[in-house]
């Protein structure tokens, strides 16, 4: 079923503190610091856990405790925000087994939140996909209100954290938020993984998700304690799977597709799965901090990326290259999206 983990993550996977970006009082040095630190991290593994971050320990605690409450109810019951019912705002509930990846079912149920819009935003009037209102359950209550405060939070946290990326690589710290995320792509998932065989009738793996990589810029995720999160890690010459456990009020980072391209492979978007080896359910938390909509992605001109990387299409997961795609992130997401719901895809857009 795949070559096991030999290491725990922690070995090849830095801990950054990053209170310096998150603090104005910060020094211009503490904050290159920092910087040079994500910038090994995302040139050697294109994964790092934070803290320091400044995301309230309480807001977290509440939003999983409400998460597990949603999770728990009754399959009829959760239905009553399922996919479907979002429309073109892509938003909502689905089934264990409602995801794909590679084609191949995931063993984990979820629910789909993005930027709150209203009716009369023009995105929502023009039928941008992926855009609009938010469906929330009726049950628990405050689950609505608490993921809107995360995602603030959590947007407030890209946007320090983009800012430590853009000094890693000599540009001005406000480099994306001007120049592609001034209006960010955020998506935020809450994703139930529930215990089960690692393996099916026919001795296949049966994954909570399967490799892949992430689309966009960067993932800030929150990962329960129940561990199942592997990073696929290269070493002299050779890859090896690595568990990625979970590190108390700590957040597991890593880069996308886009920010791969943007540095022309030098930052990489590295392949990750989940299998949950534990006995109960596994909580996880993923945001997706992006470029804007109708941003055209290009490479970054800059003297930190005159090693440039190769292109790695033939190593990659789904044997595409992100340096060959040309058009705006959302022609680019779209691509993606459609094949993890190709049932949905059909029906709304």
């Amino acid at each position: 079923m795949g070559q096991a983990p030999q290491e725990s993550a922690m070995d090849t996977v830095p801990l950054i503190d990053v209170r310096a970006l998150i603090d104005a009082s910060s020094s211009p040095q503490a904050r290159r610091e920092v910087a040079a630190r994500m910038g090994a991290a995302c040139r050697h593994t294109g994964f790092f856990y934070v803290v320091g971050h400044g995301v309230d320990v309480g807001l977290q605690a509440r939003l999983e405790a409400l998460a597990r409450d949603f999770f728990s109810r009754p399959e009829a019951e959760k239905q009553r925000v399922r996919m479907a019912l979002g429309g073109r705002a892509w938003r909502g509930f689905f089934p264990v087994g409602g995801e794909l990846t590679s084609g191949r079912p995931d063993r984990k149920e979820g629910l789909y939140f993005g930027t709150e819009l209203p009716p009369d935003d023009p995105r929502v009037r023009a039928g941008t996909p992926l855009h609009g209102p938010n469906l929330f359950p009726r049950e628990p209550e405050a689950l609505g209100g608490a993921v809107l405060e995360y995602m603030a939070a959590l947007t407030s946290l890209g946007h320090a954290l983009m800012s430590g990326i853009a000094l890693s690589l000599d540009l001005e710290a406000d480099f994306f938020a001007t120049r592609y995320m001034a209006d960010p792509t955020v998506l935020f998932r809450i994703f139930n993984y529930p215990p089960g065989p690692e393996v099916d009738a026919d001795g296949l793996p049966v994954w909570g998700v399967g490799e892949h990589t992430d689309y966009g810029v960067l993932t800030i995720l929150k990962q329960d304690d129940a561990g199942g999160l592997q990073v696929k890690t290269r070493q002299d010459g050779q890859t090896r799977w690595v568990d990625a456990p979970p590190v108390e009020n700590a957040f597991v980072c890593n880069i996308g597709d886009m920010l791969d391209r943007m540095t022309r492979g030098v930052y990489r978007s590295t392949p990750h799965r989940v299998l949950n080896r534990a006995s109960r359910d596994r909580l996880s938390l993923p945001f997706f901090f992006d470029p804007d909509w109708t941003a055209e992605v290009r490479a970054i001109d800059s003297p930190a990326l005159k090693d440039a990387g190769a292109d790695d299409h033939a190593d990659r997961w789904d044997r595409q290259s992100v340096h060959a795609f040309r058009g705006t992130y959302g022609d680019y997401l779209l691509g993606k999206v459609g094949k993890v719901f190709p049932d949905l895809r059909a029906e709304v857009l």
